[in-house]
């Protein structure tokens, strides 16, 4: 595993501009899974373009992890090689634990962030929303009410799992609810997409350098 955070970069007159990256990369190999992600938790226009690229193998994870990178404002690269002739388990709960993991090291210590996010997201007839404590507990509650077995080949009891082992690898406190919708696709999506902007708001500096605590640790 490794960690990187991308120093300012410089500007054409070749003074540095006040922007840098956090970012990390994690690998993990198993006898079940050979997974590499790259995430960072800042873009910017110039200096830092936003790079999606997910391929775990499920063509329906890599649209929901996509969501979550495009609308968190994140730039992520996961690719995962798993046992898919067993099922999608061990695919789809590594990558996310992979996912958390890489989120936990590019965040680096807890301090000068909001902390906490939340985030309504609607998809068509499908409202979903997120509460995020990023504290260091890891816990998760996700209640999507899912009513078909597979969305593409995910298995939608892996859907709510999905977030549970991200929770548990970043840790963080998440509560993630659909407070509406029909379908399961909508259902879904609003729930990656609503997840994305809690982590947005959660992650974003405040200038500060202060652990947003009254512990003054987390």
């Amino acid at each position: 595993m490794a960690t990187a955070r991308a120093p300012a970069a410089p500007a054409a007159s070749g003074t540095s501009v006040p922007f840098s990256v956090r970012s990390a990369t994690v690998e993990r190999i198993t006898n079940e899974t050979q997974i590499q992600c790259t995430l960072a938790l800042d873009t910017h226009s110039t200096y830092a373009p936003q790079v999606i690229d997910v391929q775990t193998g499920i063509g329906f994870l890599d649209h929901m992890f996509h969501a979550l990178a495009k609308h968190g404002g994140m730039s992520l690269t996961l690719k995962c090689k798993g046992d898919l002739w067993i099922d999608d388990h061990h695919s789809a709960e590594d990558s996310a634990l992979v996912l958390g993991e890489a989120f936990k090291q590019a965040l680096g210590p807890v301090k000068g962030i909001n902390r906490y996010g939340t985030g309504h997201a609607p998809l068509d007839e499908a409202l979903s929303r997120a509460v995020l404590d990023i504290s260091g507990r890891p816990y998760c509650v996700a209640e999507l009410g899912l009513k078909r077995e597979k969305i593409g080949d995910l298995s939608c009891e892996m859907i709510p799992h999905v977030f549970h082992s991200f929770a548990i690898a970043a840790g963080v406190t998440l509560h993630i609810d659909c407070l509406r919708g029909d379908n399961d696709h909508h259902r879904s999506e609003s729930a990656f997409k609503a997840l994305a902007l809690a982590i947005k708001h959660a992650v974003a500096q405040t200038g500060t350098d202060d652990v947003p605590s009254t512990k003054g640790v987390l």
